[in-house]
């Protein structure tokens, strides 16, 4: 089993008023080179957008995005004729660049902050015809268990949303003292697990909000919840 600790208060930074982000790895002005990616997990930034204001039209290509809010309402707008889609705490969003298209983002409400992940995903495809999806999941079908957020479009796997790349996303909420086995795919994958809060040991580890750690080489990963816990698993191939 191969580790790598990645602390809340080591990401990288940016404050611009409108905008307050943590990056989990390189990303925008910040570059450590030992930091670049996770297996084929290239970006999980943790933004607070301030109320009315969000990124405007600019490009992608060649990537899959997912976008998880977890506090207040975004809107979306696209070159696929997605005209400002709103997306609620609660819902997920994937969009898989493919070929390129053109996008905006924008807090959908005018004075409340919005917290959200945004997540990319190297692809396993090149130039594929962009694509859009959401979907609404009900936070009660992961207490205490695993909950699938997104998987492969090779997957046989109905009801969650999916991407152009051998990965999963899951999340589970962990009540005080539970015990969970996570189970890896292969031994090529690994898994990125972040706390989005509360207090787990992992693997002997103590994690915090915000707080993550990676894991490789191995077929299944062990935690216990020290608090109330909500937790973020992010499964990519390591070599792609």
């Amino acid at each position: 089993m191969k580790t790598k600790v990645f602390k809340a208060n080591e990401r990288g930074t940016a404050d611009h008023g409108w905008l307050k982000a943590n990056f989990s790895f390189s990303f925008a002005n910040y570059y450590n080179p030992e930091n670049v990616n996770f297996g084929a997990l290239r970006v999980l930034n943790d933004d607070i957008i301030q109320g009315g204001m969000g990124f405007g039209t600019h490009p992608h290509d060649n990537m899959e995005i997912i976008t998880i809010p977890l506090k207040g309402s975004l809107k979306h707008k696209d070159s696929m004729s997605n005209k400002w889609i709103a997306i609620e705490t609660g819902e997920v969003q994937v969009m898989s660049a493919g070929s390129g298209l053109i996008h905006s983002e924008m807090n959908n409400l005018p004075h409340e902050a919005i917290n959200l992940f945004q997540i990319w995903i190297i692809p396993n495809k090149q130039n594929v015809t962009p694509r859009y999806d959401q979907k609404k999941f009900d936070a009660n079908e992961r207490k205490n268990k695993l909950q699938l957020l997104v998987s492969s479009i090779d997957d046989e796997v109905n009801d969650v949303l999916k991407i152009h790349q051998d990965a999963k996303i899951s999340r589970i909420d962990l009540s005080e003292n539970a015990d969970f086995d996570y189970q890896l795919k292969t031994e090529n994958h690994g898994v990125y697990i972040m706390v989005i809060g509360g207090e787990v040991l992992i693997e002997n580890e103590n994690l915090k909000k915000r707080d993550a750690i990676g894991f490789y080489k191995t077929n299944s990963v062990k935690f216990k919840a020290i608090k109330n816990s909500e937790l973020l698993f992010v499964e990519v191939p390591m070599s792609f």
